[in-house]
């Protein structure tokens, strides 16, 4: 009894709670389903696992897919004929007569039983050469189609919480697990097969031995589904937790955030909250090896005590005269045999189990991505004549209030448009906007006319990020991106952002591998990489060309030279630049100037500062940094604007 009181208060004590102070578990509302699903349910989930896991696996390789489920199907009736071979050769070995007469007898039964064992081995390794070659083929599918959907939804899905959690589920387990599913599922098909052989060589042999096996089947299969269920509790436990532990190996094993882990003595506090994420793992892993061990025991004695039913009922059997010597020396064989099934079964359907849950986050994310992919885009306008922005308004998933909120804005051909304002003032949004990477709730931005969100715009829009990739490529595929060579365009682009002596210097030239983590990789300094994502922008020749903080790494020569060049690239092309260097924009055709999500001016530099606004606020403080005297404060705190004194500004 007191086994049975400390069995019951381990599975019926509550799991451990979670002390990372992270918002992990539960994002969607099927996963809180499969983590309390009873026995009928799983049951009535595992055919939808296993025909979305037969669909793909189909789709990746029809023929290893017929190959694999019919050689095992064959298998498993070559079993029940080995079966009954044997219990004819049982039969003639303990009947009546001489030895040498009965053996004698046996030896046709014999080679039935060893030809069918030769060809059932023949079934189930071609079997398993078809199942081998299908796992790298649908995991490869698997992959794409995921990779397929994430470049292709919206760029605000990246900026959903949810959305991103359920990614990285899909692409760090259901990806992977995606090809476990089908390999469990034809193993499970294997053992199946094996324990409905087992069950039928029973069935012809007596009818009554035919439910014996199948009572062996329930605390296994119990013990297995309560494992498994236990093992996907934890993994959602820890979803977010490991996200953070592989942060924070990433501060402190990798390259770039080495310099400030040590200039900040970061040492001691990151290796602190490491800590607290690997406390939280290891506790919880412990947990579950605690409880999957206290459910493993209890399956393995119920199963024991199965098992001595059932021969207990096939010797009482023997005894009563219902069956003959040589059907029950069978029905021992079918038994053993299908109970090795029934194990292999039993094992299957428990990895069958855990992988499909995270095969169903996959197939959940494929869902949820496809909601978020827009259509697919119309045909490429010809040229660009006018871009405008009508009364937009854009708020990001989750944020408390809108980016943007009613903004206007027009951008010309030929012409360079500025778009100024404090940090957290919607420049950046508003500027994906326009190039249509993001899709305003309300208002429309339309080129000539059209809404963007019905052109193809992909070819006709460049993009300079403020935080643009660093691509682990070479020089030239960091410029080309994909498009054809034009060696006069790529040298023109190159010399047009300054980059030709940071081209000249790579030993390699433009086939310079620029990422350190490879052999003969090199880096470059941030200036250097800006150029060289500034080049990347040149060189595509887009009707319309946004440059997001350009110059943030670049000194000041090399900052006069790049707009000097920006001003020139305009020329039939439309420019949208956003900087802080506001002396870099007094030659724009037109600035705008944003205030928590709205234009608050627009005008030419000169108009800007003779209305004394914001904009002129702003000039005038970066413009004090040039000259001997500061301006005196305003009655607020603040500096007065040159406009207010009268005075003209004069920035270098």
């Amino acid at each position: 009894m007191r086994f049975w009181e400390i069995w019951r208060r381990i599975l019926s004590r509550p799991p451990l709670p979670d002390r990372s102070g992270l918002a992990v578990a539960y994002w969607q509302s099927h996963d809180e389903e499969l983590l309390t699903a009873s026995l009928g349910r799983i049951a009535r989930r595992l055919p939808f696992l296993v025909a979305a896991a037969l669909r793909l696996a189909w789709q990746a390789s029809a023929r290893d897919t017929v190959l694999a489920l019919a050689g095992n199907v064959l298998a498993g009736g070559f079993t029940v004929y080995g079966l009954l071979a044997t219990s004819d050769v049982l039969g003639s070995l303990f009947a009546g007569g001489p030895t040498p007469e009965r053996v004698r007898a046996a030896l046709p039964s014999l080679a039935l039983v060893a030809v069918a064992t030769g060809l059932r081995g023949a079934l189930l390794a071609a079997a398993g050469w078809a199942q081998a070659r299908l796992k790298p083929q649908v995991e490869r599918l698997a992959e794409t189609r995921l990779f397929e959907l994430t470049t292709r939804v919206d760029l605000a899905a990246f900026d959903d919480e949810d959305f991103h959690n359920a990614m990285r589920r899909a692409r760090d387990s259901g990806v992977p697990d995606s090809a476990t599913v089908v390999e469990m599922t034809i193993a499970a098909l294997t053992g199946a097969v094996g324990v409905l052989s087992a069950t039928a060589a029973l069935g012809l042999l007596h009818p009554l031995l035919m439910p014996l096996l199948l009572v062996t089947a329930a605390p296994a299969g119990w013990a297995a589904i309560r494992a498994a269920r236990l093992g996907y509790q934890a993994f959602h436990r820890l979803s977010a937790a490991r996200r953070r532990k592989f942060m924070l190996s990433d501060l402190m094993a990798e390259r770039l955030p080495a310099a400030e882990v040590r200039a900040f003595g970061l040492r001691d506090f990151l290796l602190g909250e490491y800590a607290k994420v690997a406390d939280l793992e290891q506790d919880v892993q412990l947990d579950v090896a605690r409880r999957r061990t206290a459910v493993k025991a209890g399956g393995d004695l119920l199963t024991g005590v199965a098992t001595l039913a059932v021969y207990g009922a096939l010797a009482a059997m023997l005894a009563g005269g219902v069956i003959p010597l040589a059907i029950a020396g069978t029905a021992v064989l079918a038994i053993r045999a299908g109970q090795s099934s029934l194990a292999a079964l039993v094992q299957t359907l428990n990895r069958l189990y855990e992988a499909g849950l995270y095969f169903g986050d996959y197939l959940a994310f494929r869902d949820l991505a496809a909601t978020r992919a827009p259509a697919p885009p119309g045909a490429a306008p010809q040229g660009l004549a006018r871009l405008e922005a009508d009364r937009v308004t854009f708020a990001y998933p989750g944020a408390g209030r809108p980016a943007l909120r009613e903004v206007s804005v027009t951008v010309r051909r030929g012409e360079v448009v500025a778009l100024v304002g404090e940090n957290g003032s919607g420049k950046t949004t508003l500027a994906k906007l326009l190039a249509g990477l993001y899709r305003p709730q309300s208002g429309a931005v339309r080129w000539d006319g059209h809404d963007v969100t019905d052109l193809d715009l992909r070819k006709l829009v460049s993009v300079i990020a403020q935080d643009h990739t660093r691509w682990p490529l070479t020089v030239r595929e960091n410029i080309l991106m994909g498009r054809p060579e034009d060696p006069d365009r790529l040298a023109a682009a190159v010399a047009a952002a300054g980059a030709a002596e940071v081209v000249a210097a790579l030993p390699g030239g433009y086939d310079a591998l620029l990422d350190r983590r490879f052999r003969g990789g090199h880096d470059l300094s941030g200036g250097q990489w800006q150029r060289i994502a500034v080049a990347r922008g040149f060189y595509r020749e887009a009707e319309l060309v946004i440059f997001d903080e350009p110059t943030s790494a670049l000194d000041a020569r090399a900052e006069h030279a790049l707009f000097e060049r920006i001003r020139r690239h305009a020329d039939g092309r439309a420019i949208v630049l956003i900087t802080h260097r506001l002396a870099s924009v007094r030659y724009a055709d037109r600035i705008y100037v944003l205030r928590e999500g709205r234009v608050v001016e627009q005008g030419t530099h000169a108009e800007l500062m003779a209305r004394a606004g914001l904009y002129a606020e702003l000039y005038d403080l970066q413009a004090a940094a040039y000259r001997h005297d500061p301006p005196p404060p305003d009655a607020a705190g603040g500096r007065a604007s040159g406009a207010e004194r009268g005075e003209g500004v004069v920035v270098p």
